[in-house]
C-alpha cells in the first residue's frame, strides 16, 4: 500500500521512476523544503507492503533528525526506533531503527550484522555527510552494503573535497574530473515554479564599521565597499559584534518585517544564525531588549537541544538564536523571517541555512533573510537557483572558489579568530546600519530603486497576496517609479551639497558621543542608539535627519551632564 495519490508533482514522478526502475541504489537531489522525506518513506512503505523488504534503517547527521524522521514514519504506519544502541536489540513492534553517521561510525560491523540479518532498506538521509570524513565513508561502505535497497537523499549535493559519496554514482567528464549523477533532481527554480517553496528576498544591510588593528590604527571603512580580504573579514566581525550598532539596528528591522508577517500568519517564526555560543547569547539579549520576549536559544552541545527545537517548531514564540544545529535537515516551518549573522560564508553552509527557510505552507508566501552586505552573500544569494552536483578532482584555488573546503575554511576561520583575539590585531571599535539593497530572483534592487511611496513594499511577504513573478514585477515596476522620480529632481544644488556634509559630520559626532558613552558606562553602542531613538525618535541613524541626529547629540550631551552632577 502506497499513499502515492497524496505527493506532489515531482514526487509521483519520482516514486513511479523507482517503480519502474526497482533500483538497488537511488540518488534522489531535491531542494530544502520539496518533501523528501514524505518521498522516501512513501517508496519504503510500498516496499514494507510488498514484502521486497522487511526492515527500514534510516541514518541522518544529527540526533535531532533521527527523531524528526521517526516521528515522520509513524505519521504513516511505519514504526521507527530513534533510541536504539549499537549493541541493542529492536523491540517486536518496530519495523527499522534511525542512526546518525557518526553512531553508525563507531560500529559499523554490529550495523552491517543486522542489516545482513534481515532484507533491509536503508535510506541515507543528506548523504554527502557521508563524506564528511573517509572513515565515515568506509563505515558507510561497510554497514550499508548488504542493504537491498538504498535510497539517497540530499539537497546540497555538492561538496567540497574529493571525498567520494558513498553508492552515489560518478561519470567521467572532459576535464578529467568526475561528476556526481543523480536519478531524480528538482532544483529550487523548479520548486518555486511549482509553488512548492518560497521566494527567498535578501534584505541586504551595509553601514559604516570602525576597529582597531593589532599595530593600533584605527580603521574606518563601509561594510562591503571593496577591500582586501583581512579589511572585508574584519568589517564583518564589525558589524556582527553585539556591541555596537549593526546587529540591533537588523534585528529590529527583521523583528519589525516578522510582526507584519505575523499580522496574517499569527505563528510566523524568525531565526538568528550566529557564529558561536557567546554571540549567540548576546543576540538574544538584545532580541530581548527589542521585543520583551526572551528568544529560544539553541546550542549543540547543550542538553535538551533537540526539545527546544521541537518546541518552538510546534509553538507561537517569535524567535529562535542557534549557532550551526539549526542549519540543515532541521524541519521548521514556520520559519519566515532569518538574520545570517555569522562569519562562515561557505556555499554549502549558505545553501543548508536558506534551506530552513524556504518551505511554503500557503500561495503567496515569502522568505525574509537579512544579511551583511558583503561581496561574497551577496553573490551567494543572487547564485540561490544553481543546481550543482559533487566534482571530484576539480582543483580548488581560494577560499571564494564554489567548492573550497567548507569544514577546512570554517575551522581555520574560527582558529584565525581565536588567536586574532589572543594577540589582539583586532578589536571592533563602533558600527552602524544601513539598507543597502535587496536581493531577488538573481536581481538586485538598491535602496535609491526602491519606492517607499504608499508603502508597496510593506506587501512583500504578505501571504496570499503575491506569487513569485508578482514579487519579481513589483520590484520592477518600484524601481522604474523612484528613477523616473529621481530624473524629475535632477539638477543638484550647492544648498544639498552643504546639508549632506553638515548631516554626515552630525553622524560622525553622534558615534563618538555613543563611543565615549560605552567607555564611561559599558552600554553597548546599540542600547544606547536605540535609547536615543526612544527618546528622540526617528529611523537609525544611517536615515536619520540633520534635525534628528542633532536632537540625539544634544540629549547625550544631556545624559553626561546628568551623570556629572
Amino acid at each position: 500500500m502506497t499513499r502515492s495519490q497524496h505527493l506532489r508533482v515531482w514526487q509521483r514522478e519520482a516514486f513511479e521512476l523507482y517503480q519502474r526502475t526497482q533500483p538497488s541504489d537511488f540518488l534522489t537531489v531535491a531542494t530544502p523544503g520539496a518533501g523528501k522525506t514524505t518521498f522516501a518513506l512513501t517508496i519504503a512503505a510500498d516496499l514494507l507492503s510488498k514484502g521486497i523488504v522487511e526492515r527500514v534503517v534510516i541514518v541522518t547527521p544529527t540526533d535531532h533528525l533521527k527523531t524528526q524522521w521517526a516521528m515522520a514514519a509513524s505519521g504513516i504506519g511505519i514504526a521507527i526506533d530513534p533510541t536504539l544502541p549499537s549493541q541493542g536489540a529492536l523491540g517486536s513492534g518496530f519495523q527499522g531503527f534511525a542512526v546518525t553517521y557518526a553512531g553508525l561510525a563507531v560500529n559499523p560491523n554490529a550495523y552491517r550484522a543486522r542489516i545482513e540479518h534481515r532484507s533491509t532498506m536503508v535510506i541515507m538521509d543528506e548523504v554527502h555527510h557521508a563524506g564528511d570524513a573517509l572513515t565515515w565513508g568506509d563505515a558507510v561502505q561497510e554497514a550499508c552494503e548488504p542493504a537491498v535497497r538504498r535510497l539517497s537523499l540530499t539537497g546540497t549535493p555538492f561538496r567540497s573535497d574529493d571525498n567520494p559519496i558513498p553508492f552515489v554514482t560518478y561519470a567521467p567528464q572532459v576535464d578529467g574530473t568526475v561528476t556526481s549523477v543523480a536519478d531524480y533532481s528538482y532544483g529550487y527554480g523548479h520548486a518555486l515554479k511549482d509553488g512548492v517553496v518560497r521566494p527567498v528576498l535578501f534584505m541586504a544591510y551595509s553601514g559604516q564599521m570602525h576597529w582597531r588593528t593589532r599595530a593600533g590604527d584605527e580603521v574606518a571603512a563601509r561594510l562591503g565597499e571593496p577591500l582586501d580580504r583581512a579589511a572585508t573579514a574584519q568589517a564583518l566581525r564589525t558589524a556582527l559584534d553585539p556591541n555596537g550598532s549593526w546587529i540591533p539596528e537588523v534585528l529590529t528591522a527583521a523583528h519589525t518585517r516578522l510582526v507584519e508577517v505575523r499580522r496574517h500568519v499569527p505563528d510566523a517564526g524568525g531565526l538568528v544564525i550566529a557564529s558561536d555560543q557567546d554571540s549567540a547569547r548576546a543576540y538574544a539579549s538584545v532580541l530581548t531588549e527589542i521585543t520583551g520576549l526572551k528568544p529560544t536559544v539553541v546550542l549543540s552541545d547543550e542538553p535538551g537541544s533537540s526539545a527546544k527545537i521541537a518546541d518552538f517548531s510546534a509553538g507561537m514564540t517569535p524567535w529562535m538564536v542557534a549557532v550551526r544545529m539549526v542549519s540543515e535537515g532541521v524541519d521548521i516551518p514556520r520559519l519566515s523571517v532569518g538574520v545570517y549573522a555569522t562569519t562562515t560564508s561557505t556555499p554549502l553552509y549558505f545553501a543548508q541555512a536558506v534551506g530552513r527557510f524556504v518551505r511554503a505552507r500557503r500561495k503567496g508566501e515569502t522568505a525574509s533573510i537579512f544579511v551583511p552586505s558583503v561581496p561574497r552573500l551577496l553573490e551567494l544569494a543572487s547564485d540561490l537557483e544553481s543546481q550543482r552536483d559533487h566534482v571530484i578532482g576539480r582543483p580548488v584555488k581560494d577560499e571564494t572558489d564554489l567548492f573550497a573546503a567548507e569544514a577546512e575554511l570554517i575551522a581555520k576561520a574560527q582558529e584565525d579568530q581565536g588567536a586574532s583575539d589572543q594577540l589582539g590585531e583586532y578589536r571592533a571599535l563602533a558600527s552602524e546600519a544601513s539598507f543597502d539593497r535587496l536581493v531577488y530572483d538573481g536581481g538586485e534592487f538598491g535602496y535609491d530603486a526602491l519606492s517607499d511611496d504608499d508603502g508597496e513594499l510593506d506587501f512583500l511577504g504578505i501571504p496570499g497576496l503575491l506569487d513569485p513573478d508578482q514579487v519579481a514585477e513589483l520590484l520592477k515596476a518600484s524601481r522604474a517609479k523612484r528613477a523616473k522620480d529621481k530624473a524629475a529632481r535632477a539638477a543638484p544644488e550647492v544648498a544639498a551639497d552643504v546639508a549632506f556634509s553638515r548631516r554626515s559630520e552630525l553622524r560622525r559626532e553622534l558615534q563618538a558621543l555613543v563611543g565615549a558613552w560605552h567607555h564611561r558606562t559599558g552600554a553597548p553602542h546599540g542600547v544606547t542608539h536605540s535609547r536615543l531613538r526612544s527618546q528622540c525618535g526617528g529611523p537609525p541613524a544611517a536615515q536619520a535627519s540633520s534635525d534628528q541626529l542633532q536632537a540625539r547629540i544634544d540629549a547625550i550631551r544631556a545624559w553626561a551632564l546628568k551623570a556629572s552632577g
